[in-house]
């Protein structure tokens, strides 16, 4: 039997030019934060981040960057609504890219009602991508003391004031996910205290 070359073994093992080695490939995954507000997601975003080695990637800082000083004194909700979609749709671009060149990606974006994370499946589906679920929360009142302080502090996880009537409004929005939703997936729930 003959032995190969290392030139044969290299070459055996080199991507194409312009693309990325399949196992660099099939190393990118993604990580979906979600829950209501006030339940941890970017602390523990950052941490994943870490133990991951991975982007993150935050609706809250691309809306406040792009469009808190646009913000109307009313419509809010709307006006909020529909920038949040262009939002996630780009966030979802670049998410795509990174992951096709090997990047692991963690997602804060919301998606707090089931419907829409239902279409985020679908985006996560058709790429054939790795997806892990983290479903954070806590008692509402620990999550309405969490985001007055956050507003008053202004610390690592800020990115804009949430009003109280945004967060009541938000919490009472947030739809959990059942058993139908999990099935299949990578869920994994986190309890961010009480």
């Amino acid at each position: 039997m003959k032995e190969r070359t290392t030139e044969e073994r290299m070459s055996s093992k080199r991507a194409a030019p312009g693309e990325l080695h399949p196992a660099a490939r099939s190393a990118a995954h993604l990580h979906l934060i979600v829950g209501p507000v006030g339940a941890g997601k970017s602390t523990f975003a950052l941490q994943l981040c870490r133990a991951q080695r991975a982007v993150r990637m935050n609706l809250d800082e691309w809306m406040a960057a792009l469009f808190s000083p646009d913000r109307p004194d009313t419509g809010v909700m709307e006006w909020y609504m529909e920038r949040t979609g262009r939002c996630i749709d780009q966030i979802w671009t670049l998410t795509e890219r990174m992951l096709e060149v090997g990047t692991s990606v963690v997602l804060e974006i919301g998606l707090i009602r089931r419907d829409a994370r239902e279409r985020f499946y679908e985006r996560v589906d058709d790429g054939g991508h790795g997806l892990t679920i983290y479903v954070l929360d806590a008692p509402r009142e620990l999550r309405r003391e969490r985001v007055l302080r956050r507003n008053q502090e202004k610390g690592g996880t800020f990115s804009m004031v949430v009003p109280p009537h945004f967060f009541e409004l938000a919490s009472d929005r947030w739809e959990p996910l059942d058993d139908a939703e999990c099935d299949g997936r990578d869920v994994r729930f986190v309890s961010t205290g009480g």
